[in-house]
């Protein structure tokens, strides 16, 4: 049992509402003069070690769960399947600053942000006996909390309000934006602190916790996004040379119950079966599925990106690769990650998604079944079906796999190709028993390295939330985003190859502006000292 789980029943949510209640702007002291009955109050709370323990557990409750997927699937790799949605809106380029979906990421992140200032504001009224090295630890999983939550603002919206304490609702209002730079300024120097009071492991209840490692894996993360190559070689390779972390050897399991908790995960969310949950399952299964929802889906590009099993690109003319069965001979990660036509589904059919397969998953047979005709496989646990909206599997945020292919790239960046760099991406190609691709050649030039390494993250880390920030920090994604989202390829009944076209607009991505998401048009409204982001 992790901590996450065993502390869930006791007075977390409790807590959550006074804390909450207190975020970006502070509490009214006025409030405070007697006992509320909604909230917990500053009058009885922060008096022993066991309330800082509390709030800090809290804090947990602001990383992100099932939204990850969304960001996938405002890229090349994945598509948003039913065109009402709103994100489907980000898709087709007619969002502005007004979009509810940038506002709730927005105003998420500053409530995970806030609650992580007021316990950083509160923790050391704690009274009496304590341990003042354990208070150290909570103070510095607040602060990797709350460097998550800049991260992920950094790269979607560019210069933000660099809040640090709680602000009264007057200083909310006035507030400026800090630079990039000195976000990821702060962002260093928060980690790099943490990572100096945080523990290497956990035991028992408390597994799940942040560790110093996460610390570093997130400074590798942010250095890699900022261009800080030397910074972010520096903290993954600290994570390799601990010598704690090793990949899961079965990629088929790594995101199912079986694996939780294994050693290839330096960060994740954690659920509770039936009591806390996410809905990951109910939200990306095939249709066929307890009526799984499909709410993202996997395009043609993500598959047309997996190598060969012979370790060469699909457009290699001696790669073998048949465009008429495109799933035969291919990384195995591909049939790992995607569902594909013949799959065996957690209730016992097979999937077979073709529009003219008259199954309850073929390609407009309904407008929730699959528009590709891809599903994602990742995450779709068999123990799930029974139950698919009550998930208890937990959400992972960063592993291993990440950091070895962060110091590669960074390696790359720099100049600095050895044979260190040739290991770290030959174990993601190669280091699992279920997937074995060819080593890479050491004879590669720094150009060949950097779209190996690319392809690498695509594929390896496909629908885990990263790639949006990767191909707007590549500044590919006006080469890759625009145009019409394909599918798979099946026999129609002319006997005919054809290519699944999902129905919808074509994508756009302006790279004059959309590179970076608009300050959402409520917080101009509220403090006009904001300004918005070029071109929007």
């Amino acid at each position: 049992m992790n901590f996450y789980k065993y502390l869930y029943h006791k007075r977390n949510l409790l807590f959550c509402l006074g804390l909450l209640s207190c975020t970006m702007f502070g509490c009214d002291k006025n409030l405070l003069d007697s006992v509320p009955t909604d909230r917990l109050s500053e009058n009885i709370f922060w008096k022993s070690q066991a309330d800082a323990e509390l709030a800090v557990n809290a804090l947990y409750n602001d990383l992100d769960g099932a939204e990850i997927f969304s960001l996938d699937a405002l890229t090349d790799i994945a598509h948003v399947n039913q065109p009402f949605a709103v994100d489907a809106y980000i898709e087709l380029g007619t969002y502005d600053a007004s979009s509810s979906r940038l506002y709730n990421t927005w105003s998420n992140a500053y409530k995970g942000i806030g609650a992580a200032n007021y316990f950083l504001a509160n923790v050391n009224k704690i009274e009496g006996s304590k341990d003042e090295t354990l208070i150290a630890r909570y103070i510095g999983e607040a602060r990797v909390l709350r460097a998550y939550q800049y991260i992920k603002l950094a790269y979607l919206f560019g210069a933000v309000p660099l809040v640090k304490s709680p602000l009264t609702l007057q200083e909310g209002r006035e507030i400026q934006q800090a630079s990039l730079n000195e976000i990821y300024d702060f962002i260093d120097s928060e980690l790099d602190q943490a990572a100096a009071s945080l523990p290497e492991s956990y035991t028992s209840n408390d597994v799940g916790r942040i560790t110093r490692w996460a610390a570093l894996g997130l400074k590798a993360r942010a250095d890699l996004y900022a261009g800080r190559f030397a910074a972010s070689a520096k903290a993954a390779k600290a994570i390799m040379d601990s010598r704690r972390f090793e990949l899961y050897p079965l990629y088929a399991n790594l995101f199912t119950y079986a694996a939780e908790n294994n050693k290839e995960v330096l960060l994740d969310k954690q659920f509770l079966e039936n009591i806390y949950t996410q809905s990951v399952f109910n939200l990306l299964a095939p249709y066929s599925q307890q009526n799984g929802q499909s709410t993202y889906v996997p395009t043609k590009a993500l598959t047309d990106i997996y190598e060969t099993s012979s370790g060469q690109v699909i457009t290699d003319v001696n790669s073998g690769y048949d465009p008429k069965n495109p799933s035969k001979n291919r990384d195995f990660r591909l049939a790992l990650s995607i569902f594909l036509d013949g799959d065996p589904l957690p209730n016992g059919a097979i999937f077979h998604p073709a529009p003219n397969s008259g199954t309850a998953d073929a390609v407009g047979s309904t407008y929730i079944a699959s528009t590709t005709g891809f599903n994602i496989k990742k995450y779709i646990d068999k123990k799930d079906l029974a139950n698919p909206s009550k998930s208890g599997l937990n959400i992972i945020l960063l592993r291993y796999a990440e950091v070895l292919l962060t110091y590669a790239e960074a390696k790359i960046e720099l100049g600095e190709i050895d044979v260190s760099v040739y290991d770290a991406i030959n174990q993601v190609r190669s280091g699992r028993t279920d997937v074995k691709l060819p080593l890479i050649s050491n004879q590669l030039n720094q150009s060949q390295l950097r779209q190996l390494v690319r392809r690498e993250r695509t594929v390896e880390l496909a629908f885990e939330g990263l790639h949006l920030a990767d191909i707007r920090r590549w500044k590919t994604a006006e080469n890759v985003v625009p145009g019409k989202v394909y599918g798979i390829t099946y026999q129609n009944n002319k006997g005919e190859t054809a290519v699944v076209e999902a129905a919808s607009e074509s994508r756009v991505f302006d790279a004059k502006k959309h590179y970076l998401w608009p300050i959402p048009q409520r917080e101009i409204n509220l403090n006009p000292n904001l300004k918005q982001n070029p071109n929007w």
